[in-house]
């Protein structure tokens, strides 16, 4: 029988939240360079998913 741990996503919505909270502020600031954030929304949103 294989036992499988049950990881604690939290911290990952939590940054997943934060990347979100940050993209949106330097839409604000900087316009164009909102991309640059856009692989932390990515990665962030895939590791709390638990696809990766």
């Amino acid at each position: 029988m294989e036992t499988t741990k049950k990881k604690s996503r939290v911290l990952y919505w939590i940054l997943f939240l934060a990347s979100i909270a940050a993209f949106f502020e330097v839409y604000n600031v900087g316009g164009g360079y909102c991309s640059m954030i856009l692989p932390f929304n990515v990665t962030f949103f895939a590791m709390a998913m638990d696809l990766m």
